[in-house]
């Protein structure tokens, strides 16, 4: 049976309050589910592997972490982040030493809610916070702009700091707001949140247009003229479908995992993974529990039926909700996901779409719960020890790490140099209707 979509799931970087309890309930999971630690053998191939090819992440949502719980303050991301410890981060610079990174795309990521001149400035805020981020750690980070840099700064020893939109309401209907986005760093969109918006419908959204509004065609015409990777993760799979076939450059799916192992709408259909090839895309397994099982899946559906019956039930008292979901987790527990659920992910989609077109998306600091052992930026390595312990060549490693990313960035800023004398989109957003 499919299970129903949960309506309190993840919702992008939305629950981050929620942070400390998960991961304090996945350090109570089961022995069985514990991560082993790395050999020192093993160990020494991922160093020889992350040496030579970027371990880019797809997806990382700090910047709304620090402008929604902490003010946008950005002092303490050294090494560790105690100072706050009601909504402790999965991400600092010593710990993205430790997990090998070499490139990130950070999320620039607001409510989809917003629309127009509001989600145009938010989205400013949020790249501003990338941007004193990146100005604070001259020794850990780099802004990168082009595949080119990326490899630069890797070699430096630096993290190559690229910037991503996590919306296409972001833009407020405004090519040139995209434009200017682009200048300022983002060098992908995703192009919807969790909302279906004014042209394009969401995976978790009741659909609009079966797929893209026609100024959504000339939304991806624009990206492929600027040479901005078309996201594709939260999209619906007629949206998928659609954009792969519309655009003239590889797509990303920054921080999606393969449906056919977990029904979730956030994951990437079979039919889907099959197109990506031709066009040279890239799948970036996300690690978020409830996408990549089917068992945490049903029980945050089973969690949210007993939240809507407890609201139900007790009208007017929020905390004896609260107290009484809490109860239900009590005997309810989460079931463990682990390295192995998202290594079979990975696995699946590099079986029908191949070795050239998988990545990493984890998505932290925009989840609520992770994989046990997967809570920070510093784990990305197990990942790595789980495939290696199933057969993977150090070829097809460093393809997932950042070899295929690279190819992607890199053919979309070909098309942007092929279209160089096409002049600026001066389409506009019909008005709502």
């Amino acid at each position: 049976m499919v299970a129903p979509v949960p309506t309190a799931t993840y919702t992008g970087a939305m629950n981050h309050n929620l942070l400390g309890l998960a991961l304090a309930g996945l350090l109570a999971a089961p022995a069985v589910a514990q991560t082993a630690p790395i050999d020192s053998k093993t160990q020494a191939r991922i160093d020889r592997i992350l040496k030579g090819t970027p371990l880019i992440d797809g997806h990382n949502d700090l910047a709304e972490q620090l402008g929604e719980y902490h003010d946008g303050a950005i002092a303490g991301l050294a090494s560790g982040t105690a100072a706050w410890p009601d909504h402790p981060l999965m991400t600092d610079m010593a710990r993205l030493k430790a997990g090998r990174v070499g490139g990130q795309f950070w999320s620039v990521y607001i409510d989809g809610t917003i629309t127009g001149d509001e989600a145009i400035r938010r989205t400013i805020e949020q790249i501003d916070i990338i941007d004193r981020v990146i100005a604070a750690y001259p020794g850990d980070l780099e802004r990168a702009l082009t595949a080119d840099d990326i490899v630069r700064i890797h070699k430096a020893g630096r993290v190559a700091s690229l910037i991503g939109i996590e919306g296409g309401r972001q833009i407020g209907g405004s090519l040139p707001a995209l434009r200017q986005f682009y200048r300022l760093g983002a060098r992908y969109m995703t192009l919807t949140h969790n909302q279906t918006t004014e042209w394009a419908d969401s995976a978790t959204d009741d659909p609009k247009f079966h797929g893209l509004a026609p100024f959504g065609l000339k939304v991806i015409a624009e990206m492929n003229r600027l040479g901005m990777l078309v996201d594709l993760s939260h999209v619906s799979p007629e949206v998928m479908r659609q954009a792969i076939s519309a655009s003239r450059a590889p797509v990303i799916f920054s921080h999606s995992s393969a449906r056919a192992l977990n029904d979730h709408p956030r994951n990437v259909p079979d039919d889907v993974l099959a197109l990506v090839p031709a066009n040279g895309g890239v799948v970036m397994a996300n690690w978020v529990p409830v996408f990549l099982s089917k068992a945490a899946l049903e029980r945050d559906a089973a969690k949210s039926a007993e939240e809507a019956r407890l609201k139900t039930m007790i009208r007017n008292d929020t905390k004896a909700v609260a107290a009484g979901v809490k109860a239900w987790e009590g005997t309810h527990p989460a079931p463990p996901v682990t390295v192995a659920d998202v290594a079979d992910h990975i696995e699946h989609i590099v079986k029908i779409a191949g070795h050239d077109h998988v990545g990493i998306g984890a998505d932290l600091d925009g989840i609520d719960e992770a994989p046990v052992g997967l809570t920070g930026v510093d784990t990305y390595p197990l990942v790595f020890a789980e495939l290696i312990r199933r057969g993977w060549s150090d070829a097809d490693l460093a393809k997932l790490a950042g070899g295929n990313v690279l190819r992607a960035l890199r053919g979309a800023e070909a098309v942007a140099a092929s279209m160089k004398g096409v002049p600026a989109s001066m389409a506009t957003l019909e008005p709502a209707k």
